[in-house]
């Protein structure tokens, strides 16, 4: 079910109706249970993996917490086992033909004749978000800086709740798991912000995101010549589309949650007004970035051993990064070239540049700058393989032209994205993500009227399913 389906409307009205009538504990149950039906109506198969990362790390924390801290043995050994089931199950059905097929082909290079192993795999949805958020959990119990629930029902509603089930965000267990075990309250304010939020995610995702959408898959197929003007109109409708497609499921997520009286964290900070790549990830998939800062940079040492182990522990950072996205060596180097990118800026920078010492000018000039870079990388992350990064970069350099279709895109993609640059210059200046819902009545009236009438005029009827969805 998808969030902009008429069957998620059907089902989102019927499960808030009874959530209204019932107590805080059998909203729990009913969350739950409708968690479970929602996943399942992906792929009834794929409950018993979520049901088994749910399990081991429900039994695993308790484990943990529960050995005395001189035992240590005792913990490190059930900290282990969650990882090792959580990793191993998400290698082996998201990489395992992926690794295979690369070891097929290094041995090729070295003159052997490896037997073909590839597996008809069929990859979970949001496999990646739910493993990351399950296993967040068992490393803060581990850690100490959280105690495990008493209730392997409230610890499941927090693995699988569907507003954020598929495609985050990643959320914590010191956030959201609270959030189950404590009665909530639905309020007006809240209902007025899940609104907003719903129907802003809804905008970005039907109007600009399935759009642009369309310019860019017939570009990146090879369906249109490439050259200076498709690949770089192509290149820009990516950029739109993935932070308007990703960023709607999160805005979504949070609205859905905000109806039932839950606070689910911000994922996306504009982050293409962004000045540099420190703050480009302070902004861009945020409950991922911290995670892999949490979990992987800082416990590999971060930038505590020296400037040399620094750059390597952010190169491996974005290296696996870049891996978590997908199985495919275009996103290995797309992590590898944001790794380059944060390693770069401090060593030219630093950590300690300030906004305040910049004009404006010198504010935009690092903005389009950093824009351009992070389209860059897009290039890397969308194309079919790296033989096509470079064919579109000689296209983009050596094969100069600009057609009709290129200008229709352009204009049809400025004429969508008006509303958003407003919306993000006011979220801006104010440091307020929900300012949208601070205005007086006239300018938020005018602001709703015009992203409704491009969403009944222009809105993409064809259901395309979030892009993140396959991570």
């Amino acid at each position: 079910m998808l969030f902009n389906s008429l069957d998620f409307v059907v089902f989102f009205a019927v499960v808030y109706s009874a959530y209204l009538l019932l107590n805080h504990r059998w909203q729990n149950h009913l969350l739950l249970v409708a968690s479970y039906f929602f996943y399942g109506c992906w792929d009834w198969r794929f409950l018993s993996l979520i049901a088994l990362s749910t399990s081991v790390d429900y039994v695993a924390s308790r484990r943990i917490f529960a050995a005395r801290s001189d035992a240590m043995h005792t913990r490190h050994r059930w900290m282990a086992f969650s990882v090792i089931v959580n990793l191993g199950v998400l290698a082996f059905f998201k990489y395992f033909n992926f690794f295979a097929d690369s070891a097929e082909t290094l041995l090729a290079a070295f003159g052997f004749n490896p037997t073909h192993l590839h597996l008809r795999i069929i990859l979970p949805v949001g496999i990646s978000f739910y493993t990351f958020q399950s296993m967040s959990y068992t490393l803060d119990v581990y850690r100490g800086q959280l105690k495990p629930a008493n209730s392997f029902f409230e610890y499941a509603l927090f693995v699988s709740f569907f507003t954020q089930l598929v495609a985050g965000p990643i959320e914590r267990a010191s956030n959201l798991l609270g959030q189950v075990q404590r009665p909530r309250v639905v309020t007006w304010s809240g209902i007025q912000m899940g609104c907003w939020l719903f129907f802003w995610g809804l905008f970005k995702k039907v109007v600009i995101g399935d759009n642009l959408a369309v310019w860019a898959d017939q570009v990146f197929s090879g369906q249109v010549e490439w050259t200076t003007g498709t690949v770089l109109t192509a290149i820009y409708a990516f950029a739109l589309q993935i932070y308007c497609d990703f960023s709607a499921y999160s805005d979504m997520a949070r609205g859905l949650g905000s109806f039932m009286g839950f606070n689910i964290m911000i994922n996306f900070r504009n982050p293409y007004f962004a000045l540099d790549p420190s703050d480009f990830w302070r902004r861009w998939h945020i409950s991922l970035s911290t995670w892999l800062r949490d979990y992987l940079y800082i416990p590999l040492g971060g930038n505590r051993k020296g400037l040399r182990r620094t750059y390597i522990n952010l190169a491996l950072t974005m290296l696996l990064g870049g891996l978590w996205h997908g199985a495919a060596w275009t996103f290995i180097w797309w992590g590898a070239f944001h790794g380059a990118l944060l390693a770069v800026h401090r060593f030219v920078r630093g950590e300690g540049t300030s906004e305040r010492s910049l004009s404006g000018f010198g504010k935009l000039w690092r903005r389009v700058a950093m824009f351009h870079a992070v389209c860059f990388g897009w290039l890397l992350f969308r194309a079919v393989s790296i033989h096509d990064v470079l064919a579109m970069l000689k296209a983009l350099v050596f094969q100069p032209g600009w057609s009709a279709a290129c200008s229709a895109w352009v204009f049809q993609g400025v004429v969508f994205a008006v509303p958003l640059l407003i919306v993000q210059i006011l979220q801006e200046k104010t440091k307020d993500q929900l300012a949208p819902l601070r205005l007086s009545l006239f300018p938020r009236a005018l602001l709703y009227s015009c992203a409704a009438l491009l969403l009944i005029a222009f809105a993409n009827t064809g259901s395309r399913a979030f892009i993140y969805f396959q991570f």
